[in-house]
């Protein structure tokens, strides 16, 4: 990191503990982005005169080259749970930017289009008939949107295909107005 983490404590006493605990998950940004500029971490206690429960509040400022980045407000009654998951959002969003400034974004597979052509014996499983005439064959834990007993033989699907140790396997299988072809 090109300069040293800025924390501030906001509502509350500066705690040495908590700083040096979000100064550990910042530099561990550095592993995913090692041109990181800057990290600001502000951790605020919120509601200081209620009762039972003081809530945390936790917001992270990440500078890079070409990108700024914030995770705002993350709440938790514990502040390390805060902190955890406030820097684990950072992390996600500094993995993005990286994966944007090398071309690399995470690409979709393409969704096929085809017809529920028949179950086995036992109706444990389905088959999917693409236009091409490929078959694909679908659990019921690949079924997306609707249970499985409501799919019937004819009906018009989309599913995104993969290759699994039993040969075409369809995934994400679901009904609606999709388009054959």
């Amino acid at each position: 990191m090109k300069q040293p983490v800025e924390i501030r404590f906001l509502g509350m006493e500066p705690s040495e503990a908590v700083a040096s605990t979000a100064r550990a998950k910042a530099y561990k940004l550095d592993r995913f982005c090692p041109d990181l500029m800057s990290c600001r971490v502000s951790i605020e206690l919120l509601h200081k005169h209620q009762h039972q429960g003081r809530p945390y509040a936790v917001r992270i400022d990440v500078t890079l080259p070409e990108h700024e980045l914030s995770v705002d407000r993350v709440n938790d009654e514990d502040v390390y749970i805060a902190l955890r998951e406030a820097f684990d959002d950072m992390k996600r969003q500094v993995e993005d930017a990286v994966r944007r400034t090398r071309g690399q974004e995470k690409l979709h597979p393409t969704p096929l289009h085809g017809e529920v052509v028949r179950f086995d014996e036992a109706g444990r499983c389905g088959f999917i008939r693409t236009p091409d005439g490929n078959e694909y064959y679908f659990a019921p834990d690949n079924v997306a949107g609707v249970p499985f007993e409501h799919l019937q033989v004819g009906m018009q699907v989309q599913f995104i295909p993969e290759l699994a140790a039993q040969g075409r396997q369809a995934k994400r299988v679901s009904v609606g107005k999709h388009r054959v072809g």
